[in-house]
């Protein structure tokens, strides 16, 4: 994608305390995230990585489109019900107000496509529908992009090791609902071998599949591993029980994450590297967030003196 597209990485430190969080667990967490985009290939020289806080236009945006957006669209957000859950009342209102600070993130840069997983989909129609009223209500005719959404919709939602049914989430209480980039290969393995599947053979159509949750998620995992269709890892091991097919997961995962994390242990040890990241990466998103915020000002009618 950075090689065809002029691309922002955004560690999103503000989205991450509308949940209470450990201060030094949540600084620690945002070099590791920068460290993680670098192993995984993203290159600095050719995109900008930064973190959200760095950059105040995301804050003071995102109080704009809060004033755009209507409440009942907030409402309607199937993500705020399911974290919130039956506790709403005493959930934060940054946590309600989510999808208005992931709808500044993406219009601040006048982003015409972002890669969203299928649980993100709502939140970007309703950055969609907010960027609309904005151009509508003060008649700035398409200012803000109307973004599309990159969606691999063979693996657009990777669901937990132990429930088919429930999204992989580093906020589950199980270490082993999840495989992170961060796990060295012993904990791959041990996690992929406890993974939940089904008390039948590996079945032999997709069709089937389907009616097992658990099953389908290790296969969208290894088709997205291996590069593998569904239908020709389902050939290889329909009829067979799946230890078999937990330990070839398991050394597909190794050889993929093994060299990530080795590297993403490398830079955490280079904390004044990682700096000069965030610092270099902020400052090219704050030039461009600020001419954004700017012109937003002026449309507006908000008086900005500078000094």
């Amino acid at each position: 994608m950075q090689n065809e597209y002029d691309c922002l990485f955004c560690v999103v430190d503000l989205h991450a305390i509308t949940v209470k969080q450990n201060p030094i667990e949540l600084k620690n967490n945002t070099y590791e995230v920068v460290a993680t985009y670098i192993a995984s290939g993203i290159d600095p020289s050719k995109s900008i990585i930064f973190n959200q806080s760095n950059v105040s236009c995301h804050a003071e945006l995102a109080w704009i489109l809060n004033c755009v957006c209507r409440i009942g669209w907030l409402n309607r957000m199937t993500q705020f019900k399911e974290k919130a859950g039956h506790d709403k009342e005493n959930a934060s209102s940054g946590l309600f107000l989510y999808p208005t600070l992931m709808a500044a993130d993406i219009l601040l840069y006048k982003a015409t496509h972002v890669p969203v997983g299928n649980d993100q989909k709502q939140h970007l129609e309703l950055t969609r529908d907010i960027a609309q009223k904005f151009n509508n209500d003060f008649q700035a005719k398409d200012f803000f992009p109307l973004p599309e959404p990159f969606i691999d919709k063979g693996i657009s939602r990777i669901m937990s090791l132990r429930n088919g049914l429930e999204k992989m989430s580093k906020s589950d209480e199980s270490d082993y609902s999840r495989i992170s980039l961060t796990d060295d290969n012993e904990n791959i393995r041990k996690k992929i071998k406890k993974a939940k599947t089904a008390d039948v053979v590996m079945p032999e159509t997709e069709a089937e599949i389907k009616d097992l949750p658990e099953v389908n998620n290790l296969l969208n995992i290894f088709s997205g591993v291996t590069k593998k269709t569904k239908i020709e890892l389902i050939n290889t091991y329909k009829g067979k029980n799946f230890s078999g097919f937990k330990e070839n997961l398991s050394e597909a995962l190794v050889e993929l994450i093994s060299p990530i994390n080795a590297e993403i242990i490398k830079l955490m040890d280079d904390r004044k590297y990682l700096d000069s990241i965030i610092k270099e990466g902020s400052e090219k998103a704050n030039e461009r967030a600020k001419k954004t915020l700017t012109e937003v000002y002026d449309i507006i009618g908000f008086v900005k003196n500078e000094t």
